[in-house]
């Protein structure tokens, strides 16, 4: 509902279409105890007037003023346009309820937004159809068509009763609330305390209301009460309410001075809600018993459509003066739609019927709702007017979750098939639904309620297929919400499943296996309840079970695990490019796979390429837990042989990401990038040893590896053996190969070339089988670590003639300085000085801080100094920033980039000004020159990054 804030507002007036509560409830002029409330809200309305978006949930118990400080934050606005969106709970189960009734006076802005966003969006309002959008590009969408529309006129978004909000519509305007920074647009959500609430809101800053302080208190309180009161009555009543102000109005004006001076005896704080409850429960009773009866339906059938309950009305021969009864008690306001004067007279209205009464108004509404053609809502009423288990009421709840589900709406569809799970008898439907709502409790990440969905299904009432769900789903949890050591069986449940499966459902079976193999990552040597070679059976036999994609992943990924290195690279390559012609929806569900393959195949290119597509699809659909674990492993493999900065850079956009969903990105820990930017050992040690703890072996590798790489770089040799000699001992599948060329130099450079020699061995033969460069490059290094001096500089030149283009920065670097710190030692100085001050800059511009100090060191025993950069060139650019930047000079548009960084055109254009002045440019034709200048990204300036759809650009991260 939308209502010009500069209209005059005039107290006790019917709803009309553009009014709601906030304009009808009586409101002093001057809110008592509320100045810095109404300051704090007024200063972010004058913030988003002034294009510095901004949000905040006003939380507080029932009655304690969150209602009036809305509509005194937002009363009377001239120049901005107030949007209201009140929640109600009839809508509270139906997916995007609350969105619908917000975009529809919006339309008109709708064509400015990019295809995928409104395609989203209509999708999920129910005005199109479509595939089921992910919530969070709902959610872009709706930022990108406020942002428009706040483009001809600031607004102000205010939002009642925010938790009884359908869940849905809650997190897509968290999302948006927390992405405002450059907008003309606020937005106040008023909520009870309520944890859910604070779960979907999180990140969003909040404003708690208390009950008012003693001297406001007893002023109002004053005010409110026409007889005189006893100053020491008076100061004990707001003790005892503990200063709620309806407490303190509503209870003054209908009981006398001997009742409230009771109230204040009373030896404890007084339960307001329970209080206020029963103190309305008498007022509905006393307004007659067919205003009682109204007001029963209008309380059964809270929505923000009147015709329901007036049709339901007609329907149970409630005479329609009886309305006119309500709400000349002040109970309720009549018009567009029907308001109580506050939530508690709604309960009371409704508690304070039999419950065959309530049943009885249900089964009306619901027959008013099918007459209307609002399927949804017939169904819910349906439900709460059945007693026990009516399987065809059951039936169309199935169906109104299914159609939530098509729209994307996961958390309402949860709901409501547990309540289809309540009314279907004991049998195979039952538990069918009950395995369905934990799958969409997991798809809308809902881990809680998944766990307790999965906690009430009968085991034994399963059969195979269902069975397999609950396993995945199982697993699916102890994988994303880690408890105990789950993790180290989450493989071996995988394959269970697909055995399961097997026979009975292919495509489960298939993408099973694949899953247990991902699965197998994270625990790695700490793996329990199958062995590698048993996987690689498995995943080899369900290779056979068809032709396709799935199939020659599965075969790549067996091959990986049986087979001889030399036999497995054909069927490797083969699985990788069979990924490579994968559509963006199957790229969500199997793009991450390629890391091992094109890992185990040294092709760093080909893994860059595959886990950047399968990034920009994750932002296109609005993908962002995809998106999360993309940027986490790109992070991750950054460290081994790319660059220490752009890892860095990654953490960051996961960071940013967490925030966006409202999660805590503080924690967000790349231990192998920690050991790399010099963090004390032992906080890196405590770090792994906690995620060993928790069954993520994967992690105290990493942190091995990259507390070795460490130990390198500051010549500490022995401890650098110590550290891989376990890892080298024991291989893991893709991951120890990369650690054998920093194991040789460990070797050889501790006084062990005999342990390094059967590693040398290793990747020179690899590097014939799969014919990498990468994997040519530090194979020939490592022969030149091994090599009699005479034979040491043809391999240093071949491995720098390698590595060149590979794509692997930090390792072209090493073999710069490994040849350098030669060369020095062979007297040839001046040759040794151009490859130490390669090396050095190159690891400067990588963050490799302790390989840059060692770079230098070589580099001053060699009689040179390192290149400095040319003035002005120190500039910090933010993360957030540099990619805008990046995106900008590869010539995408403000949408473009806003959509791919799920942030709206003005904040794209925010941070482009402040590049602008970092960078003293004027034009985006002269920002690429000037980020060349800068080598933000080593190799943006040999890199197609220029290209309008370089793979880069268009995924938003970092160049390579």
């Amino acid at each position: 509902m939308i209502r010009d804030a500069s209209d005059d507002w005039t107290p006790r007036h019917r709803l009309t279409s553009t009014t709601s509560l906030l304009d009808i409830i009586e409101i002093p002029p001057r809110l008592v105890g509320r100045d810095d409330e109404i300051r704090t809200l007024r200063a972010l309305v004058t913030a988003a007037r002034n294009r510095a978006g901004g949000a905040l949930v006003v939380r507080g118990e029932p009655g304690i003023g969150k209602t009036s400080l809305l509509h005194a934050a937002t009363a009377r606005l001239p120049g901005v346009r107030v949007i209201r969106v009140d929640g109600y709970e009839a809508e509270s189960a139906i997916a995007f309820a609350a969105l619908h009734r917000l975009v529809v006076p919006l339309r008109a802005y709708e064509e400015a937004l990019p295809a995928a966003q409104l395609a989203a969006l209509r999708t999920a309002t129910g005005s199109a159809e479509g595939p089921p959008p992910d919530r969070f590009l709902v959610g872009l969408g709706l930022l990108g068509l406020l942002d428009v529309a706040a483009g001809d006129q600031p607004i102000v978004c205010a939002v009642d009763d925010a938790h009884w909000l359908d869940p849905e519509s809650l997190e897509v305007l968290a999302f948006v609330a927390r992405r405002l920074q450059a907008e003309s647009l606020a937005i106040i959500l008023a909520a009870r305390d309520d944890d859910a609430v604070g779960a979907r809101t999180a990140g969003v800053p909040v404003l708690q209301l208390e009950g008012l302080d003693r001297n406001a208190a007893l002023a109002l309180l004053t005010a409110s009460v026409p007889q005189t009161l006893d100053p020491l009555a008076a100061a004990a009543i707001v003790a005892a309410t503990g200063g709620n102000p309806l407490a303190l109005v509503d209870l003054s004006r209908d009981l006398d001075a001997a009742e409230l001076a009771a109230i204040g005896l009373a030896d404890d704080p007084v339960p307001i809600g329970r209080t206020l409850e029963s103190h309305y429960v008498h007022q509905v009773r006393r307004s007659g018993e067919e205003s009682q009866r109204w007001m029963l339906v209008a309380a059964a059938g809270s929505s923000a459509d009147t015709e329901v309950v007036l049709r339901a009305a007609r329907a149970l021969g409630i005479p329609a003066s009886a309305a006119d009864g309500a709400e000349a008690a002040g109970l309720v306001v009549l018009g567009s739609t029907v308001r109580f004067r506050h939530p508690l007279v709604r309960s009371a209205a409704y508690t304070s019927a039999s419950g065959a009464e309530r049943r009885r108004v249900h089964a009306a509404l619901s027959s008013a709702a099918a007459e209307l053609g609002l399927t949804e809502l017939e169904a819910v009423h349906a439900a709460k007017a059945t007693l026990g288990t009516d399987p065809a009421v059951a039936d169309r709840l199935e169906q109104a979750a299914d159609r939530a589900g098509e729209r994307g709406g996961f958390a309402s569809r949860a709901s409501v098939l547990t309540r289809a799970v309540e009314l279907t008898p004991a049998g195979p439907d039952r538990v069918r639904r009950q395995v369905a709502a934990a799958e969409a409790a997991l798809a809308a990440g809902a881990a809680h309620v998944a766990y307790e969905l999965l906690a009430g299904i009968d085991r034994s009432a399963l059969d195979p297929v269902l069975s397999g769900r609950v396993i995945a789903v199982e697993t699916a949890l102890a994988i994303f919400v880690p408890e105990g050591t789950r993790i180290v069986h989450a493989s071996e449940l995988m394959l269970r499943a697909a055995e399961l499966f097997h026979g009975r459902d292919l495509e489960r079976e298939q993408l099973a296996l694949v899953r247990a193999f991902e699965y197998a990552m994270p625990p790695e040597r700490l793996m329990e309840g199958v062995t590698l070679d048993e996987l690689g059976r498995r995943l080899t036999a369900g290779s056979e079970l068809s032709e396709g994609t799935v199939s020659t992943v599965l075969r790549g990924l067996g091959a990986h695990i049986l087979l001889p290195y030399a036999d497995a690279v054909p069927l490797m390559r083969r699985a990788v490019d069979a990924l490579a012609s994968i559509d963006d929806a199957d790229a969500l569900q199997l793009g991450t796979i390629s890391v091992a393959l094109t890992t185990a195949l040294w092709d760093a290119p080909a893994r860059h390429a595959h886990l950047v597509r399968c990034a920009a699809a994750a932002r296109e659909r609005g993908s962002l837990h995809v998106l999360d674990t993309v940027l986490w492993i790109l992070s991750l493999v950054e460290v081994n042989g790319g660059s220490p900065r752009r890892s860095g850079e990654y953490v960051e956009h996961v960071r940013e990401l967490r925030r966006a969903i409202g999660y805590d990105a503080e924690n967000v820990v790349n231990v192998a990038y920690l050991a790399w930017q010099g963090a004390p050992r032992e906080q890196v040690e405590a770090i792994a040893e906690g995620a060993g703890a928790l069954g993520f072996g994967g992690v105290q590798a990493s942190a091995a590896s990259g507390l070795a790489a460490r130990a390198l770089a500051e010549g500490a040799y022995a401890e650098a053996y110590a550290l891989l000699k376990p890892l080298v001992d024991d291989p893991y599948l893709q991951v120890t190969p990369l650690q054998y060329p920093d194991f040789v130099e460990a070797a050889v450079r501790s006084g062990r070339p005999a342990d390094a020699a059967p590693f040398v061995a290793l990747l020179a033969a690899s590097a014939d089988a799969n014919g990498s460069p990468w994997n040519r490059g530090v194979s020939e290094r490592s022969r030149a670590l091994v090599a009699a001096n005479d034979d040491a500089e043809v391999h240093y030149r071949a491995a720098i003639s390698a590595l060149d283009g590979a794509g692997v920065d930090l390792e072209i670097a090493r073999a710069h300085l490994l040849y350098g710190e030669w060369l020095r030692r062979s007297r040839r100085r001046r040759e040794a000085r151009e490859h130490l001050a390669t090396a050095a800059e190159a690891f400067e511009q990588m963050d490799a801080s302790a390989f840059a100090a060692r770079a230098r060191a070589e580099l001053d025993a060699a009689g040179g100094s390192v290149r400095t950069s040319a003035p002005g060139q120190a500039v910090h650019l933010t993360a957030q920033e540099s990619t805008v930047a990046r995106l900008a000079a590869s010539g995408r548009t403000n949408a473009e980039i806003g959509a791919t960084l799920f942030i709206s055109p003005n904040t794209v254009d925010y941070h482009l000004r402040k590049v602008f002045q970092k960078l003293a440019i004027t034009s985006r034709r002269q920002l690429a020159d000037r980020l060349d200048a800068l080598r933000y990204g080593q190799s943006i300036a040999s890199s197609p990054a220029h290209s309008r759809r370089s793979v880069s650009a268009d995924s938003g991260l970092p160049a390579r």
